[in-house]
């Protein structure tokens, strides 16, 4: 069961308005938050210094909310939560965000705004473009520590798994599209990424460098290049996790994309190219949410790597 902290109808006086007119002199504002945070530690101890301190929360909107302007409560409501979710350690935020003197005059009550985000929504909301759904339906299977994000790109996994606490290694060979990344990661702070341009279909012998039981993680999205497969599997952990997905036959067959066939893969032939892996999920048919609005047909994976057997030498 989840537990909350709730402050109900804190008051302000802050500048918000679309005219500069409106926006010339504070008015009555009200902001409601209700989060989601571990209470247990706190109700077993009653120490303040295991919960999160409620009055230092209302100190810190009231602060935002009544020192710095806004044309919109929208953009009043993004500070809040990029505050809240930056400063305490909560998991989800509903807040609700109004003027209790609206400029309106058939309203009587107020006018506002409701936003409910979880942490995982906020941590997306600056990653353009967005990380690949089953990637986010998947976190939860996947342990933490070090990644592989293979055919990086411009690096929206990345992103998102630097975000949630990994170091990620980045490797494309399109140099320019690193070189974004990289731009990204410092503008969002994220020092845990590394990124390397490396071209992955060179001709064998051929050693792409992902090393041997290095990752906690390795992320493959829409590239697929039969080689590597034995050494993305050497480069996981022992209970490390491979997740990977891209087009199936059915998609050339549907939408001719990608353009050559033999970019997409067989019925099942990821599975068979992965038998050394543990499957802990596996989907493969028509997915909504990849590609714009119509159905993509591809293969999903989720395969850990066996732990080592204690009689193992």
């Amino acid at each position: 069961m989840s537990s909350h902290i709730i402050i109900e109808r804190l008051e302000f006086r802050g500048r918000c308005g679309v005219t500069a007119e409106e926006r010339a002199k504070p008015q009555p504002l009200a902001v409601d938050v209700e989060m989601d945070a571990p209470l247990d530690a706190a109700g077993r101890s009653d120490n303040l210094a295991d919960t999160i301190d409620y009055a230092n929360i209302a100190r810190r909107l009231v602060e935002i909310g009544s020192t710095q302007e806004a044309c919109l409560l929208e953009t009043m409501a993004e500070r809040f939560l990029a505050m809240l979710f930056t400063d305490f350690p909560i998991t989800r935020a509903n807040l609700w965000l109004r003027k209790l003197h609206a400029p309106i005059s058939q309203v009587t009550r107020s006018v506002g705004i409701r936003i409910d985000r979880t942490r995982l929504a906020q941590q997306l909301s600056g990653i353009e473009p967005k990380p690949a759904p089953f990637l986010v339906e998947q976190l939860h299977r996947l342990p933490k520590g070090t990644a592989l994000d293979v055919a990086a790109g411009g690096g929206r996994h990345s992103l998102l798994l630097a975000a949630r606490g990994y170091h990620v290694d980045a490797i494309d060979r399109d140099a320019a599209a690193l070189s974004q990344l990289s731009a990204s990661a410092a503008k969002q702070e994220r020092s845990s990424i590394t990124t390397k341009a490396v071209d992955l279909e060179q001709p064998a012998p051929f050693d792409p460098g992902f090393g041997h039981d290095t990752y906690d993680v390795v992320v493959v999205f829409f590239y697929l290049h039969r080689p590597l497969f034995p050494f993305l599997i050497e480069a996981l952990k022992p209970g490390g996790v491979l997740i990977y997905e891209t087009f199936t036959i059915d998609n050339y067959t549907h939408h001719k994309h990608p353009r050559r066939w033999e970019f997409c893969l067989s019925h099942n032939e990821l599975l068979r190219m992965t038998s050394a892996l543990q499957v802990l999920h596996y989907d493969e048919g028509a997915h909504d949410g990849v590609e714009g609005l119509r159905a993509t047909y591809t293969a999903q994976l989720v395969a850990q790597k066996p732990l080592r057997s204690a009689h193992a030498t």
